[in-house]
């Protein structure tokens, strides 16, 4: 399944960042990156994208642009949320160089795997203000999921055909609830 910048902006919109889709909707920022003011902003990207591979299912396509396209939405107009999830990339590179001797996103994805199982993100309690793993947990791993189940491929994936924000159409009132053609 394909993810599409449509996919992007549908889960934008489903979370409430207006101010961000419109930003991205103007196609000015098309090869922009969320972390611009960062010294390393591509370097945040690919890290992030990185996290993308390790959390997103493989049968999911267009990653870079849909999570590009959202990440630039999510943090546009909100500087301290973008300053949470640079701290938060930083935070992983250096658990990967410390662990690993590398960037996070240089690791083959077995490693990524490893480390974010090692540093307990599966289990942390998400908070923007927690220790590393909840920081981790909040500002990468769960937004990336949010992300990709709230878009409309992503949903169907996990078999919600209509999430919250994409209301599927008057076709979707038609079918019965197996998708059948019938109103039964």
């Amino acid at each position: 399944m394909e993810l599409t910048r449509r996919d992007a902006l549908v889960a934008l919109a489903g979370g409430g960042a207006a101010v961000g889709t419109g930003a991205v909707l103007s196609g000015e920022f098309a090869d922009a990156t969320p972390f611009a003011d960062d010294p390393a902003p591509e370097d945040r990207l690919d890290t992030l994208l990185a996290v993308a591979e390790v959390v997103y299912p493989s049968e999911v396509s267009g990653v870079e642009e849909f999570v590009r396209t959202y990440a630039l939405g999510r943090v546009s107009d909100r500087p301290d949320y973008r300053e949470g999830m640079v701290d938060a990339l930083a935070t992983l590179d250096e658990y990967a160089r410390s662990w690993f001797d590398d960037d996070f996103r240089r690791l083959d994805a077995g490693a990524r795997e490893k480390l974010l199982d090692q540093m307990g993100v599966d289990t942390a309690s998400p908070s923007p203000e927690g220790a590393d793993p909840d920081r981790v947990r909040y500002y990468l791993v769960n937004e990336l999921l949010y992300a990709l189940y709230t878009s409309p491929t992503g949903g169907k994936l996990v078999g919600i055909e209509n999430p919250q924000g994409h209301p599927g159409g008057t076709g979707s009132y038609r079918r019965g609830p197996n998708g059948g053609g019938g109103t039964e």
